[in-house]
C-alpha cells in the first residue's frame, strides 16, 4: 500500500527542486535531477489522428501492453528474421492553424531527435541501417497534429497564487488527461512497419500524447511521484519537452515490443 503522507512529503521535495532549476536558470538545459520523466504524458485515444499515412485504419485495435495505443500487425509476422532495421525519413504535419507559429527548424530537431532514440532503443536487438533489403525491417513514421507547448500561459499560471490547483483539475473537466492543461503540448504519431526486401506492410500503430503538467506516477513510490511531478511540471515551461518525452515514450515502447516478438514462440 502507498504511504500517501510520504508521497505528500515527495511532492513537497519535488517542488522544491523545481524551484531550485527554475531559480538557478537550468531548467532548459539540465533535468538530471528529474529522473526518467516517463510519466509526465498520457496517451489520449480521444484524438488519435488518421492523416492517410497508415493503409488500413479500421483494422488498428487497442493494445494490451500499453494504454491507449491502437495496433495491427499480420497473423503470420515472425519479427526473428529480422535482424537489421531501417529507419525512414519522417514525415510531420501540423495541426489545422499552427502552421504560422512554428519555426521549420524545431522540425529538424523534433524528427533528429525521435530518430536519434528510436535508433538507440533498438541498436541493442537489431543493426540500424541506411538501405532496404533482405532481413531488414522498415521503420515509417508519421509525426501529426504537433503542438507545441503555450509557455507563456503556463507561465503566467504559474505566478497565479493557487492557481495550480484550478489547473490540477483542469485536464478531466476539459476532456484531456488528468494532470494535463488546454495550454500544453500535443504530439500525434502514426507508425508502420514494412518487409525491407518486398515492401509488405507487416504491422502499424497510432498513438496522441498529451502533456502533463502536474503529473504524479503513483505506482513509482514517493520519490518516483516527486520526479515524475517536477519532471512535468518543467517541462511545461519549454515549447517541445513534452514532445520529446512522447518521442523517449514511443522509442522504448516499441524496442520493448519488438523483443517480447522475438521471444515469443513461433505460431503452429
Amino acid at each position: 500500500m502507498i504511504d500517501k503522507s510520504a508521497i505528500a512529503t515527495a511532492w513537497t521535495r519535488g517542488l522544491a527542486v523545481t524551484a531550485a532549476l527554475l531559480l538557478a536558470g537550468c531548467a532548459t538545459t539540465d533535468t538530471s535531477l528529474l529522473g526518467s520523466g516517463a510519466g509526465v504524458t498520457a496517451s489520449d485515444p480521444t484524438r488519435l489522428t488518421q492523416s492517410g499515412f497508415l493503409s488500413n485504419y479500421g483494422r488498428l485495435k487497442p493494445v494490451s501492453w500499453a494504454d491507449g495505443i491502437q495496433c495491427w500487425r499480420a497473423p503470420n509476422l515472425d519479427v526473428k528474421q529480422y535482424d537489421k532495421v531501417l529507419i525512414a525519413r519522417m514525415k510531420v504535419s501540423l495541426k489545422p492553424g499552427q502552421q504560422q507559429e512554428i519555426d521549420p527548424t524545431d522540425l529538424k530537431t523534433l524528427t533528429d531527435y525521435f530518430h536519434g532514440a528510436m535508433a538507440k532503443a533498438l541498436a541493442p536487438q537489431m543493426k540500424v541501417v541506411d538501405k532496404p533489403g533482405r532481413g531488414v525491417l522498415g521503420l515509417r513514421i508519421a509525426l501529426t497534429n504537433l503542438v507545441p507547448t503555450q509557455v507563456s500561459r503556463s507561465v503566467t499560471g504559474t505566478l497565479v497564487p493557487y492557481a495550480f490547483v484550478a489547473e490540477a483539475g483542469s485536464g478531466v473537466a476539459t476532456g484531456r488527461p488528468a494532470g494535463s492543461t488546454p495550454y500544453l503540448g500535443e504530439t500525434a504519431m502514426e507508425m508502420q512497419f514494412v518487409d525491407g526486401a518486398s515492401g509488405t506492410v507487416l504491422a502499424e500503430c497510432r498513438d496522441t500524447e498529451i502533456g502533463r503538467k502536474y503529473a504524479a506516477d503513483l505506482d513509482a513510490g514517493a520519490a518516483g511521484a516527486a520526479q515524475t511531478w517536477a519532471s512535468g511540471y518543467v517541462n511545461s515551461f519549454q515549447s517541445w519537452a513534452y514532445a520529446k518525452n512522447a518521442f523517449d515514450k514511443w522509442a522504448t515502447l516499441t524496442a520493448e515490443r519488438l523483443a517480447a516478438l522475438r521471444a515469443a514462440a513461433p505460431a503452429p
